[in-house]
């Protein structure tokens, strides 16, 4: 059992661990050991998230989102096969952590009597730079 938040808690048999041969370091074993790690989480079925958090989590995994729903997070920083499960796990309870946060909602304000007024003096200033530059037929 995955602790993501208190009322958020993914079972372990939610999440499919497969272990595939990492690029980067490793040495000699890099060749004959398989440790990274490629997590997959079907976000789309899965029962321990609620629908509001399911449609945060979609836009939030961007490309590591299959046609079907089904995330995939692949680790392979690190040298040790525990590390990299680790760090996938952990980087899943991430997303879903920021998934579980509530958007704040947008208050409408209005500009400031003040930032008109300074507005309208720069755009005023512009226009009599402009006009300046302009070449006045018939003064030459």
């Amino acid at each position: 059992m995955i602790t993501v938040t208190r009322s958020i808690h993914l079972a372990d048999s939610e999440i499919q661990l497969s272990f595939i041969r990492a690029s980067g370091p490793g040495g000699q074993n890099v060749n004959k050991l398989s440790s990274a790690v490629q997590l997959r989480f079907d976000v789309a079925n899965s029962p321990s998230l609620p629908e509001a958090v399911k449609a945060r989590l979609i836009p939030l995994a961007g490309q590591r989102l299959t046609n079907d729903g089904v995330l995939v997070i692949t680790a392979q920083t690190q040298r040790s096969q525990e590390r990299n499960k680790a760090e996938a796990i952990e980087r899943l309870v991430a997303l879903i952590r920021a998934a579980a946060k509530p958007p704040v909602p947008r208050r409408p304000t209005k500009p400031t009597k003040g930032s008109k007024q300074r507005r309208m003096d720069g755009k005023a200033r512009r226009g009599a730079v402009k006009s300046l530059r302009s070449s006045k037929p018939g003064l030459d």
